[in-house]
């Protein structure tokens, strides 16, 4: 049966696609491995196609050879809230597109698919529906990202508990710590402490998903 796990983190830009593409790279190893990211703002036109970086580096993790519009069917080039992208251009995000592109990634029964969302938990898509709404409709496992600088403990703290009330289970954490922070070690055994899954890694600034990925401990997922 397929694995399915939603990365969501503290806030946008604490590194979701780093520590997903990581994941990919580290698993498609071992196993067969999809990855999805249902929406993307902020994309190049290349060849016709918008492709946005993000999905471009799940892109190139996953193995079970997926296109780039397979990865992210949903893209918007201005860089902006992607509900707010699609209303500019009357277009609408509905769960149900979202679900149907999840499905056909579904039916080439992977061993994982990684789901990295966009900003945070809580990202609306219009229509007072959010993309949590897509991860609690196809029951998936949610692995945080906390984006290790001033306030994640309050952001974490939060977040998981939005997570809980959603009815959905957080299997685990990671630390990213792409910035200078303060006292960071007793940031890290704190947030250790107060979550009660178990953390994945500590990841430091690199330059790479590779990189990233040494820092990763995937044995539980």
């Amino acid at each position: 049966m397929t694995k399915r796990y939603f990365v969501t983190a503290t806030d946008t830009d604490a590194g979701k696609t780093l520590i997903t593409s990581a994941l990919c790279f580290e698993l498609a190893k071992k196993m067969r491995v999809s990855a999805f990211k249902p929406i993307s703002a902020g994309c190049d036109l290349i060849d016709g196609e918008l492709v946005n970086e993000d999905a471009k580096c799940l892109f190139e993790t996953a193995n079970m050879g997926q296109t780039i519009s397979e990865v992210n069917p949903i893209a918007y080039q201005a860089p902006i809230a992607p509900h707010i992208a699609a209303a500019n251009q009357n277009e609408e995000i509905t769960l149900v597109d979202i679900e149907n592109h999840y499905q056909n990634l579904t039916d080439k029964a992977p061993d994982i698919i990684f789901t990295e969302g966009a900003g945070g938990w809580r990202l609306p898509i219009g229509n007072g529906k959010f993309l949590s709404d897509f991860a609690i409709s196809t029951n998936q496992q949610i692995i945080l990202v906390v984006n290790m600088k001033l306030g994640c403990l309050n952001h974490a703290l939060l977040t998981y508990e939005a997570i809980k009330r959603d009815g959905l289970e957080c299997v685990a954490w990671v630390a990213n710590s792409y910035q200078d922070m303060l006292n960071i070690k007793e940031n890290f055994e704190e947030l250790k402490a107060l979550l009660p899954m178990p953390c994945l890694g500590f990841v430091p600034k690199v330059s790479s998903y590779e990189q990233a990925g040494e820092y990763l401990n995937t044995v539980t997922l």
